[in-house]
């Protein structure tokens, strides 16, 4: 079968940010900002290098700050243009060759976690295309300026499986705080040990949330939904039950550096280490 090349993400940025309060009372944990730029700026501009078209974000409140950031400021660029700052002019202007939409999360009975997002949708996936979907609290940078999403889609069609997934080497004395991928023996994902002993660790590659799906995947986020719960949703069953199924799963190893916002000590190492580097080549 010809492989369908993604032209939609799904980037789930809903929630209160509670894990950066009190800062997160007043700032979208999406928003917040890694040198000049937000976050999530730098998982929109990978999902472009990648080609994608149309990108999700899964809101709750509305996002006023994600929709502004987004929007033409008339205002402002007349102001620069004025000015003469070309630079700066440029650096505002919302992205070309992309169309962004919102979708509000859905939990009709309260449900939360990861899977909630990716459920809310699921009227905007046929059949027979393929979606990215990446978590909206994290990024991967390139030295180089390429693209670990473009690169981990072009590794699932030529290796002809189902779908796919970006994995983050982490040192050995870390594997104990992460999801840590365990794979079968052809390399390709077979499930997510959730913070094991070093000892137990399957593999030293932690799952980044940056996924390729196709659109057959929804019916087992559906199945996900209606199954009893006593805790979070979690978008690794769902993924654990697609392999299950006899899907495969391409598990593809990060190029770029991680760089995890969702905590405080996350959010400052990323960045002081992108400030390291803008120092370093006067960017």
């Amino acid at each position: 079968m010809k492989f369908v090349k993604p032209t939609k993400a799904i980037i789930p940025v809903a929630g209160y940010g509670t894990r950066r309060l009190p800062v997160g009372k007043s700032i979208e944990k999406c928003m917040m900002p890694i040198l000049n730029r937000p976050i999530i700026d730098y998982i929109v501009e990978d999902c472009i290098k990648a080609g994608i078209t149309d990108i999700y974000f899964v809101i709750t409140n509305g996002a006023p700050q994600l929709k502004s950031y987004y929007k033409t400021n008339s205002v402002l660029e007349e102001y620069l243009a004025k000015k003469g700052a070309t630079e700066q002019l440029e650096a505002i202007k919302p992205p070309k060759n992309v169309n962004f939409h919102y979708v509000q999360q859905t939990q009709p009975n309260g449900e939360y976690g990861t899977t909630v997002p990716v459920w809310s949708c699921r009227d905007i996936v046929e059949p027979s295309e393929n979606v990215v979907i990446i978590m909206g609290d994290q990024t991967l940078f390139r030295l180089d300026g390429g693209s670990d999403l473009a690169d981990m889609i072009a590794s699932v069609e030529s290796k002809q499986t189902n779908a796919g997934m970006v994995a983050v080497a982490v040192p050995e004395d870390q594997l104990q705080y992460y999801g840590i991928i365990a794979m079968d023996k052809s390399g390709h994902f077979s499930h997510i040990v959730e913070k094991p002993p070093r000892k137990d660790a399957p593999s030293n590659l932690n799952n980044a949330s940056m996924y390729l799906v196709p659109g057959s995947f929804w019916q087992y986020v559906q199945k996900d939904m209606d199954a009893p719960h006593t805790r979070e949703y979690y978008l690794t069953d769902v993924l654990n039950d697609f392999v299950a199924d006899n899907h495969t799963i391409n598990v593809f190893e990060a190029k770029g550096r991680y760089l995890d916002c969702g905590n405080l000590e996350g959010w400052v190492e990323a960045n002081n280490y992108l400030l390291e580097f803008t120092l370093e080549n006067k960017v």
